[in-house]
C-alpha cells in the first residue's frame, strides 16, 4: 500500500518541480499581482471574479491567454495555479529635480501556487514560489533625486527569486502559519486604497524603506521568516512574524548584494513585527448580501502595528566619542544604537456608496509611521488620500484617486547637514493624481501625475550644499494579466 501510494505523489512533486524551474528560468516572475497592487479595498471584499475560460472572447476573458491551451485546467487537476503579469510604464520629469527627461521601466511577474489538498491530500496547505524579471531605467534615480520615489516597481535590472514559502491553515481556517522566504509588503503595513497609486511610498512606506537594513524584506527583496495569523473574531485579526534582520547584508547596493534573491540569510539579527487589524462591517460567514456578498454597512479596515529590529544602528550625526562626524577631529566611527523600532497605524474606510449593490463608491485612507530620529534618516512618514471606484457610468472597474505622501528627515541627519554646511533637509511632500482605466478584465491602463514639493527634502543629493527644484512627473502605466 505504501509503495503504490507513493508513486503518484512522487510523480506530482516531479511535475511541480519541473514546472517551477522552467517558469523561473524563463525570466519572468512574481506574486499574483504587482508588488504595489496589494489587497482589494474594503468595499471590494466578498466580490469574486470568474475563472478564465478558453471559449470566452479575448475582450471578456480574465486572462489574455485564457486557459493557455488547456495548461491551466491541467495544472488545476494537480492542485497548481499559475499566474503571470507584465507591468510596464513610462514616466517623465517635466521640471526640476536632477534633470528633465523620461524613462521606461517594467516588471514581469510570475507565480506558481500549489494546493496541497489536491496535490498530496494534505488539507489546508499552500506552497508558493514566485520571482521577478525587472527591466528598464529608474526615473527617480537619474532624473528626480526625491525621497518619495516615483514608482513602486523601480528596481535594479535583474531576474530573481522573490518569495518561496509554505502556508498551513489550522483550526478550520482561523489560524494559519507561513514559513519561508517572504516579502512583508504583501501583508504588513498595507493600505488597500493607497495601492491604487504609482508612487513607491503609497506601498512600502518611507520609514521602513529608509530605516530598515537594506530597505527591509520588501519588493524586490525578501527574507526568511515565520508569520502567524489568527482570526480572533469576525472583526479582529492578529498578525505576528519574525524574520531575518537584513535581507542583503554587506556594503553597497542591497539589490546587487542579493541579486538572485537566493541569499537565504539568518545571520544578521532579527526583525520582529506585529499587527492588529479591525474590520468594520466585514462580510459575515454565510452572508449572501444583495447579489454581491457585501454587508449593508460601509466597510473599513483599521490597523495598528509595530516592528523592532535588534541589530545595531549607526548614529547619523555623532561618532563614538560624541563628536560630530563632520568634525576634523572625529574618529569617523559612528556611535551605535542598540535596536530600532517603529509604530504605525493604517486606516481604509469606504465613506459613500449609493447602495450595497452598487459598484460606485468613495473610500479614504490614512497611514502614519514614526521612528526615532537619532538613528534613522526618516523619522516620520504619512499618506492620506481618496479613491473613487466606478467614477463614470459604465466604467464599473475604473478608479480615480488623489493622494499625498509625506516624509520627514530625522533630527540627527538634519544636524549633520548643518555641521557640514550643507542645505539642511526638512521634509518632502508628493501629491499624486491617478486614473485606472480597465480596457479588458486582463488589461489596465493608468494615467498618472505627481508633483513633489521641497524635492529631496530641500537638498540636492548630487550637490548637498544646494537645494533641489520641485519636480513634476507625468506618465502612463499598463498592466497585462496573462
Amino acid at each position: 500500500m505504501l509503495k503504490s501510494a507513493a508513486g503518484p505523489v512522487v510523480q506530482r512533486l516531479a511535475i511541480y518541480a519541473a514546472f517551477a524551474c522552467g517558469a523561473l528560468a524563463s525570466g519572468a516572475a512574481s506574486a499574483a499581482d504587482t508588488p504595489d497592487a496589494a489587497p482589494q479595498p474594503p468595499d471590494a471584499q466578498g466580490v469574486k471574479t470568474q475563472p478564465s475560460d478558453e471559449s470566452t472572447g479575448i475582450a471578456t476573458r480574465q486572462n489574455l491567454f485564457g486557459d493557455i491551451g488547456g495548461l491551466r485546467p491541467w495544472l488545476d487537476r494537480y492542485g497548481a495555479t499559475f499566474a503571470m503579469t507584465e507591468t510596464s510604464e513610462y514616466l517623465a520629469n517635466l521640471r526640476g529635480g536632477l534633470a528633465r527627461g523620461g524613462a521606461y521601466d517594467g516588471l514581469t511577474t510570475m507565480t506558481l501556487s500549489i494546493d496541497t489538498q489536491k496535490a498530496l491530500g494534505l488539507p489546508g496547505g499552500t506552497f508558493n514560489v514566485s520571482g521577478l524579471q525587472i527591466h528598464g531605467r529608474n526615473v527617480s534615480q537619474y532624473n528626480l533625486g526625491t525621497l518619495n520615489t516615483a514608482s513602486g516597481i523601480e528596481a535594479d535590472d535583474t531576474t530573481r527569486l522573490w518569495e518561496l514559502w509554505y502556508q498551513q491553515s489550522l483550526f478550520d481556517g482561523r489560524v494559519d502559519v507561513k514559513v519561508g522566504q517572504q516579502s512583508l509588503d504583501q501583508e504588513f503595513m498595507v493600505s488597500s486604497y493607497a495601492n491604487t497609486f504609482v508612487n513607491t511610498m503609497f506601498g512600502w512606506a518611507g520609514v521602513p524603506s529608509y530605516d530598515l537594513p537594506s530597505g527591509g524584506p520588501a519588493y524586490p527583496l525578501s527574507a526568511l521568516g515565520v508569520r502567524a495569523r489568527a482570526q480572533l473574531s469576525p472583526s479582529l485579526t492578529a498578525l505576528v512574524g519574525v524574520f531575518d534582520g537584513n535581507p542583503a547584508p554587506g556594503a553597497g547596493d542591497p539589490q546587487r548584494l542579493n541579486g538572485s534573491g537566493t541569499n537565504f540569510n539568518l545571520h544578521n539579527g532579527a526583525l520582529y513585527i506585529g499587527e492588529l487589524q479591525y474590520a468594520v462591517n466585514p462580510p459575515q460567514e454565510g452572508e449572501s448580501g444583495p447579489a454581491t456578498g457585501r454587508p449593508s454597512g460601509l466597510p473599513g479596515t483599521y490597523k495598528i502595528g509595530l516592528w523592532y529590529n535588534n541589530e545595531r544602528f549607526a548614529d547619523p550625526r555623532f561618532d563614538n566619542t560624541g563628536q560630530s562626524l563632520a568634525s576634523p577631529s572625529s574618529t569617523g566611527s559612528a556611535a551605535q544604537h542598540r535596536g530600532d523600532y517603529s509604530f504605525y497605524a493604517v486606516a481604509d474606510q469606504t465613506v459613500w456608496r449609493p447602495n450595497a449593490d452598487a459598484p460606485r463608491s468613495i473610500g479614504v485612507f490614512a497611514r502614519i509611521m514614526g521612528a526615532p530620529g537619532d538613528r534613522n534618516l526618516i523619522s516620520l512618514s504619512a499618506n492620506v488620500g481618496v479613491v473613487m471606484k466606478a467614477p463614470f457610468k459604465g466604467r464599473d472597474n475604473d478608479s480615480v484617486g488623489l493622494g499625498l505622501a509625506y516624509v520627514k528627515v530625522g533630527s540627527h541627519a538634519r544636524g549633520l547637514d548643518a555641521d557640514n554646511g550643507n542645505a539642511v533637509r526638512g521634509s518632502e511632500t508628493a501629491v499624486e493624481a491617478t486614473y485606472q482605466y480597465q480596457v479588458t478584465p486582463w488589461w489596465v491602463v493608468q494615467g498618472d501625475a505627481q508633483y513633489t514639493f521641497n524635492a529631496g527634502a530641500g537638498q540636492n543629493p548630487n550637490a548637498p550644499a544646494q537645494a533641489l527644484r520641485n519636480t513634476f512627473v507625468v506618465g502612463v502605466r499598463t498592466t497585462v494579466t496573462f
